[in-house]
């Protein structure tokens, strides 16, 4: 294993190597899947090469629920093949990152006898097909233990409910362990490069930043796994320019924790019978989402003022709460999921599966999935092309070998348990390397930089530290001294971070433009 820190300072000679060798594949995309199939060819050996247009992350796979789904939902479509896989891959992902899989109960509230017994049934079977431990298996409350464990839940039309855990995660985190550890295998990883052309024997990957870096990589094989921009990657391979991606749009509104004391995650049935998350995450929860049919890959879909009303109108028909004002919303984030396209189905009735095309000129794409069975899928796509490249390689292990991070239990000693809670659910065993460099925003942001790959100031206020999501005053006080620390290292100067915190400040104004503040 190499080293898995991924300096954003070494970027010229990331793609100086780049340019200089000669790769068995090479991968668009560094959301989920791009990172999965990184992490798991480089561990069998193959030479890798990965590029992200933007940062990791930086698309759908950033603007999830952030829930690593058993797939229970599933069963009720009959689709057993993927309920046994997301039941197991849920056990995988909890061994090799377990300060990414954080147990929280989610409690579905019942109406009657029927709906309860249905219930029973269908988690009985996930949990047989999941081998879910005997200290996890669902339980079944009354209408008192409910009202004891959570109070604010309308009852007046219920009878209980059903509780089973689930695990919640930080998506953008769990896509930059992947990045690095993909790199401690070997593979040679750049984000801020885009994909601007196919050749006969690799692609051109270009810097979307200022720095005039671009890299002609040689490569046997090139998979696609750009998300929600798969089309317009194979557009750039000739006679590959037709539709095959249909993308719906989710968004998430996070208010303070003490506005919505809720206990567990609660799975509530919205007006149109879709049922919507409100999810506790330390000092807040936040509630989601929606699903509606989006055009265009945007990175930032605009919500609709219908979006936010839809979940604020689901959430105070379940909850004895006060009607939500706008001024109350800390954040709301919005993504478009990259869906299988099937016409005549609604945003929400789409397939979730996902589909492993090969154009004849030999492009390797990969779309749809889940978030919970990326590493299955990536293992599939690693088996397709060590066969088309007809070399031997090594067994695929990337269900037991530890994300970073994931290596050893966590202890935090003397912080507020709020505070720790946050840093042990980013950090994992890497925390106290934050507390030793001052425990402060600098102090995150200067890892961003030096071991996370980050290189704008939007890269550590979203992705790396969640604070645009999960901060008071959706994390603006830390862009100043964020930028300070940056700059010191990437040379940016007094402009430069102006520039960097307009921009982060403008993306929080974008997405509270329909709030009535």
């Amino acid at each position: 294993m190499t080293d898995t820190a991924l300096d954003a300072r070494r970027r010229a000679e990331v793609f100086a190597e780049l340019e200089a060798r000669t790769f068995d594949l090479a991968v668009i995309g560094g959301g989920i899947t791009g990172a999965g199939i990184a992490r798991d060819a480089a561990m069998r050996g193959l030479a890798v090469a990965l590029v992200e247009a933007r940062d990791y992350a930086s698309g759908t796979s950033s603007r999830s629920s952030k829930m690593i789904h058993g797939g229970l939902r599933y069963l009720a479509q009959g689709d057993i093949a993927l309920v046994k896989e997301a039941a197991s891959e849920r056990q995988i992902l909890r061994r090799i990152a377990p300060h990414l899989t954080r147990l929280s109960p989610f409690l579905i509230p019942t109406t009657n006898m029927a709906m309860t017994a249905k219930l029973r049934t269908g988690l009985w079977t996930f949990e047989k097909l999941g081998g879910v431990p005997e200290a996890e298996k669902h339980e079944v409350i009354g209408l008192a233990e409910l009202q004891r464990r959570e109070p604010l839940m309308r009852t007046d039309r219920l009878n209980g409910a059903v509780l089973y855990p689930e695990f919640l995660t930080d998506d953008a985190r769990l896509v930059l362990a992947n990045v690095r550890s993909a790199q401690g295998a070997g593979a040679v990883v750049v984000n801020h490069a885009a994909a601007s052309e196919l050749t006969s024997d690799g692609l051109v990957a270009t810097s979307t930043l200022d720095d005039g870096l671009g890299a002609r990589i040689k490569a046997k094989l090139v998979v696609n796994a750009a998300g929600a921009w798969v089309d317009k990657v194979r557009g750039l391979e000739a006679g590959e320019s037709d539709t095959r991606m249909s993308l719906s749009r989710g968004i998430h509104l996070v208010l303070p924790r003490e506005r919505l004391p809720i206990n567990s995650t609660l799975i509530i049935r919205a007006p149109d019978k879709r049922s919507i998350f409100a999810v506790p995450r330390g000092a807040f929860t936040y509630v989601g989402t929606t699903d509606v049919f989006h055009d265009g890959a945007d990175y930032w879909p605009t919500p609709t003022r219908e979006d936010i009303d839809y979940l604020l109108r689901a959430t105070e028909a379940a909850l004895t709460i006060d009607p939500i004002r706008d001024a109350e919303i800390v954040s709301l984030w919005s993504g478009v999921r990259p869906l299988i396209a099937q016409p005549g189905k609604k945003a929400n009735e789409v397939s979730r599966k996902d589909e492993i095309w090969t154009s004849p000129g030999g492009l390797v794409s990969i779309a749809g999935g889940k978030l919970s069975a990326y590493r299955a899928m990536a293992e599939r796509v690693v088996d397709l092309v060590v066969e088309r490249l007809g070399t031997t390689a090594l067994p695929c292990s990337t269900a037991d070998a530890t994300l970073p991070g994931g290596s050893r239990a966590v202890q935090l000693d003397g912080l507020d348990p709020l505070a720790a809670e946050r840093l042990a659910g980013l950090y994992g065993d890497e925390a106290n390397e934050i507390l030793i460099a001052g425990g402060d925003v600098a102090a995150e942001a200067v890892r961003a930089v030096t071991h996370e790959g980050a290189a704008t100031l939007e890269d550590y206020w979203v992705r790396r530290s969640a604070r645009a999501w999960f901060d008071h005053g959706a994390g603006l006080a830390a862009l100043a001294p964020a930028a300070e620390a940056m700059g010191a290292l990437l040379g940016w100067d007094d402009a430069m971070k102006a520039a960097q915190i307009a921009h982060c400040r403008r993306i929080n104004d974008e997405s509270r433009r329909l709030l009535g503040e």
